[in-house]
This record gives structure tokens, C-alpha cells and sequence, in this order.
């Protein structure tokens, strides 16, 4: 039997060449290389993790959902002093504390955090608290970029947890709308607001829980041009130093906490 004829005496194939399609892989076959919507990202692109919780179960799930969300866990600790070595030997992109740890169950999240701010202040950093503290919380958000803030009891939707893990470790400033809310509940006599009109105080308060300007157009319904507009006016109004963007944007977010 020649190589251009079949077992069964079928006609024999056109061309001993394989019939090739334009991209040079033979027609019928198939390409396993996966899409760009399909491929995984290379562990050399993953952010990395250090969590501290006390609580082990707490920890171990979290970082268990962390791994499963493309995030590189190198590290977990269980109080203040261990959070503190394992950033400091590991060097991570992102840091996701408790505020409360031992031994005290006080602050010792928050000071280690204000650590972290002053020798690596390139590490995004997440506080995760059981109550609104506004005082605290005032505090880290005034440490500048990639800096967050949420409750535990909010956290009840994965994917918006992901994604303000990520915003933070891209340097976004992220602050828990209950915490918004109980700032805006307590108004001052000098209100530095006043000047804003009520269409940028809604801008304002939306950049204060981290959305971006693509995220405010989608919220409030206008166009992101519109919003960009709305945000360069509230800087004006603001007297805001002339600064980089991202930063005039933390300050414009402090004022309007301070300011509530």
C-alpha cells in the first residue's frame, strides 16, 4: 500500500502535503494554547500576601481564598510581632491586618501598620475591624496611598473583597461606607465642604470609599469626562497643594472625612 492510498481503496488523498490553514497548523487540528481570558497568571504576576489574624480558622480560610484568587500567600501570622518580622524578611506588595491581635487585643494591627508605613511605605495595607473606629481609622487613612480600611461584618461578597485587594495594591485608597456613613452622621460648625456644591459632594463621598472615576460615572450615571470635571473642581475648591493627582485625591478624601 503506497503512502497517497487508504486501507479500504478509497481515492487516494490530493496531496502527500497536509492540508494547512492560514495561520501554518494543519486544518482539523486543534491549538491548546490557552486565550488571553483563559491564561493563568505566571506566579511572577500574582501579588503577594501577608495575613495576620489571630484567629486560626479565620486566617487559614482567608488565605485559602486568597490562593484561589490568584494571590501569592508568603505568609501568615498570629500577633503584632510576628506580622512585623515576616513583612520585614519577606517584603510583600500587600499587608491584610486585623486591628486587634495579642497579647492586648487593642491596637497592635494598627501600630505594627504604622511600621510598615514608615520602612516599607510601598506595601499596600488592608486593616480589617470587627467596629467602626473612626479615630483609628482616620489615622491610617491620613498615612497616605494604598491604604484601607474595611469592617469584617461587610465583607460578605468575595468578588468586591478581590477587587478591593487589588485596587489597594495598585495604590487606591479604600474606605468602608459604614465608616463613611458614621463620619457624615457627626457635621462640624466649619464645614470646609460648604464651598462644594451637592453633585461634587457626592463625587467626594464616592472617592472616599475608593472608586474610581470609571466607577463614579457608572454610579451617579454621567459620563467619566463629566466626572473628571466634577474632581478637578473639588481640588480647586480645596486649595489642595499642586501635587500628583493620585495624592491631591487622598487629601481631598481626608477633608471631607475630617470634615463630617
Amino acid at each position: 500500500m503506497t503512502e497517497g492510498q487508504s486501507a479500504q481503496g478509497l481515492a487516494p488523498r490530493q496531496s502527500d502535503q497536509p492540508d494547512v490553514g492560514p495561520s501554518g497548523e494543519p486544518n482539523g487540528s486543534r491549538s491548546f494554547a490557552p486565550s488571553s481570558a483563559q491564561k493563568v497568571a505566571s506566579p511572577n504576576d500574582r501579588v503577594r500576601v501577608v495575613l495576620a489574624e489571630d484567629d486560626v480558622l479565620l486566617r487559614e480560610g482567608l488565605a485559602s481564598l486568597l490562593d484561589r484568587s490568584g494571590f501569592d500567600v508568603v505568609g501568615q501570622a498570629g500577633d503584632g510581632a510576628q506580622l512585623l518580622a515576616m513583612v520585614r524578611e519577606q517584603n510583600p506588595e500587600l499587608v491584610v491586618t486585623d486591628i486587634r491581635m495579642p497579647p492586648t487585643h487593642t491596637t497592635e494591627g494598627l501600630d505594627v501598620a504604622r511600621v510598615i508605613r514608615e520602612e516599607l511605605p510601598g506595601v499596600g495595607i488592608l486593616v480589617l475591624s470587627a467596629h467602626v473606629d473612626v479615630e483609628h481609622a482616620m489615622e491610617l487613612l491620613a498615612s497616605g496611598h494604598s491604604i484601607g480600611y474595611l469592617l469584617k461584618s461587610r465583607v460578605t461578597d468575595v468578588a468586591d473583597f478581590v477587587d478591593t485587594l487589588e485596587r489597594i495594591a495598585k495604590g487606591a485608597s479604600v474606605v468602608d461606607p459604614a465608616l463613611v456613613k458614621e463620619l457624615v452622621s457627626a457635621r462640624r460648625r466649619d464645614d470646609p465642604l460648604a464651598v462644594l456644591s451637592a453633585r461634587e459632594r457626592d463625587v467626594l463621598a464616592l472617592m472616599a470609599e475608593g472608586r474610581s472615576n470609571a466607577g463614579i460615572a457608572h454610579r451617579i450615571w454621567v459620563t467619566e469626562g463629566t466626572v473628571e470635571k466634577h474632581v478637578r473642581s473639588i481640588l480647586g475648591k480645596l486649595h489642595l497643594p499642586e501635587t500628583g493627582d493620585d495624592h491631591r485625591r487622598v487629601l481631598a478624601v481626608i477633608t471631607f472625612l475630617e470634615a463630617r
